[in-house]
């Protein structure tokens, strides 16, 4: 076992909801002030996953499982560079971490990147609140203001609704997943996109490259790749006109095209549906989905705040649906009619989460070579 020394461990802090809701607890990680969309991940592993995920940059997360920190962080389990949360809420986090292979503790680590957190908050009631009043913009402050002035920063932070976000977190630069002499090229349009999608195609006998997300489809197609990916990734589908146009022209061309998540949305939104913001977003690893297709169901990781509008998805007459949220009824996939094209608003490559829906992976490839 090993041990880290915790500044923090006697240091008060707040977490204040826009609505004036107000907790108090211990600060962890870096102090200071950090606000924005505060949300609840119900995933009881896979903590340093989902603070790396690029789909959560701009949100303070709650950990429903107790017990946070407990196995350290290690870097093999970063899904991109650095941690995008905005902030963090916990209930029992630990300074002792128990694992041979652990390259440090989560304090040391939230610490270094900036990241600043709460513990000792009654997650299950804050959860609950949260679920019942919806998702809504919170602050977490581990320095020294007043009740007033916090109110007041909280009322600075920007809607996600509406809000563009990718450009935040996609790479600057191209670069190249894989092996040259792969029999398959993809183009993957970084909207966001998590490290192990990648790692999921490119062992499946795909050489990769990811491009910005504002790359246009002709910039793409230059290097003539035999598929298109649309990542995941954070922020409002709708205020990335962009990423839809990049989209229509990927199926207007009729190149194969899969889009997780985000890019699930952005080709929706390409067809003719529309997107809404949900009251609370699908965040866990434990989300049924029914594969309409096969009549089989897969638990799914998810992690999204904006869903596809079914009544729109039909109206648009060129989807089908084929994946629907068991818990809800929530578009959960689709197949543009006469496209090679297809999506899911879920993660098949499940980092962390159950591995039901990583055949979506091959059914890709398998289009591709088809």
């Amino acid at each position: 076992m090993s041990t880290t020394n915790n500044i923090n461990s006697k240091r008060k802090a707040i977490l204040l909801l826009a609505d004036g809701s107000r907790y108090e607890g211990t600060a962890i990680g870096k102090i200071g002030i950090a606000g924005g969309e505060i949300c609840f991940n119900t995933g009881m592993t896979g903590y340093q996953e989902i603070y790396t995920d690029p789909s959560y940059y701009g949100q303070i997360v709650v950990n429903t499982t107790s017990h946070i920190g407990n196995y350290g962080v290690e870097d093999d389990e970063q899904e991109s560079d650095s941690p995008k949360i905005r902030g963090l809420v916990v209930n029992d986090f630990s300074n002792d971490y128990s694992r041979k292979t652990a390259d440090g503790s989560l304090q040391d680590y939230l610490e270094k990147n900036n990241i600043v957190g709460i513990s000792d908050v009654d997650t299950r009631l804050l959860v609950r609140y949260i679920r019942d009043k919806g998702a809504m913009n919170a602050i977490i402050c581990s320095e020294d203001l007043s009740d007033d002035e916090l109110k007041a920063k909280v009322a600075e932070i920007p809607s996600m609704d509406g809000l563009e976000l990718s450009s935040y977190v996609s790479t600057k630069e191209p670069y190249f997943v894989g092996d040259e002499n792969a029999d398959i090229k993809i183009a993957v349009l970084d909207i966001g996109v998590k490290t192990s999608i990648l790692k999921h195609l490119a062992s499946r006998g795909a050489y990769l490259k990811v491009f910005n997300a504002k790359t246009t489809f002709e910039e793409m197609s230059e290097w003539n790749p035999d598929g298109y990916f649309l990542s995941n990734g954070p922020g409002d589908p709708a205020a990335m006109p962009y990423a839809v146009e990049t989209a229509q022209k990927i199926m207007e061309e009729d190149k194969p095209l899969f889009g997780i998540c985000l890019g699930h949305q952005v080709i929706a939104l390409g067809c003719g549906a529309t997107t809404f913001k949900m009251h609370n977003g699908h965040r866990g690893l434990n989300h049924p989905v029914k594969n309409l297709i096969s009549g089989k169901s897969e638990i799914t990781s998810q992690n999204h705040g904006f869903a596809v509008d079914l009544t729109t998805l039909k109206e648009a007459g060129s989807m089908e649906l084929t994946h629907i949220n068991l818990n809800d009824d929530t578009v959960a996939g689709l197949q543009v009619k006469g496209k090679k094209t297809f999506s899911v608003q879920y993660h098949p490559e499940s980092s962390p989460g159950p591995h039901d829906s990583r055949y979506l992976f091959d059914q890709f490839i398998n289009l591709i070579k088809s």
